[in-house]
């Protein structure tokens, strides 16, 4: 197996004395899994946070076996973790690609819509700019994996979410509805811990609009 791409990094564990389990979006491949040698070093470590895009390439004798991963960092978001509402936005994302979508198959819009919405936590002034993003993020990590909402429930979002500015009400009663369906058809089980990074996330967005 070898595979060479660009890849959002979506979570890292720490395996063995010095190395790094790191897992990452593709756009060709989905999430991959590779070890990192030396990915707590002071050298790598600053390249393997969730959020970041790399050049990747993964090396394995077979599909089985989990591939050696090479780096090299194409752009940096860390400087968004000494940021609290940026920060839980990124986690939460991250967090929801990692464990809600399956290793080893294809889904281009994801990676696409991933880089988008890391993009606009970068870009926007305020998580106003950018929560009506994530919204839409969820609905369509929920359509790729066929859970898409039915009409009436996406009519039943409020319509200033498409605006730029959307009201912090409307943000609200879209991260409630989303989160039910994200409850309800994705995160069942052991997944269903992440949920506490969204409830952070939101507790932070309510003090904000508050």
């Amino acid at each position: 197996m070898h595979l060479e791409t660009d890849a959002i990094v979506v979570a890292v564990r720490a395996h063995g004395e010095h190395g790094a389990i790191v897992r990452a979006l593709t756009p060709g491949e989905g999430v991959q899994a590779g070890y990192v040698r030396g990915g707590r070093s002071r050298r790598l470590k600053p390249m393997l946070v969730p959020g970041n895009l790399l050049h990747a390439e993964y090396r394995a004798r077979t599909e089985e076996q989990l591939a050696h991963l090479t780096v090299e960092l194409v752009h940096s978001r860390a400087f968004l973790l000494s940021e609290p509402l940026a920060a839980a936005g990124l986690e939460w994302a991250c967090a929801l690609t990692a464990s809600a979508v399956p290793e080893g198959q294809p889904y281009p819009h994801l990676f696409e819509a991933l880089e988008g919405l890391l993009g606009a936590i970068e870009a926007a002034p305020s998580a106003r700019g950018w929560s009506a993003a994530l919204i839409r993020y969820e609905l369509i990590v929920l359509a790729e994996l066929g859970f898409g909402l039915a009409p009436e429930r996406i009519a039943a979002l409020p319509p200033r979410l498409a605006g730029p500015a959307p009201g912090w009400d409307d943000i609200v009663d879209g991260l409630r509805l989303t989160g039910r369906h994200l409850e309800r058809d994705l995160l069942t089980g052991r997944q269903s811990e992440i949920l506490a990074a969204r409830e952070r996330l939101i507790a932070r967005l309510k003090r904000v609009g508050g």
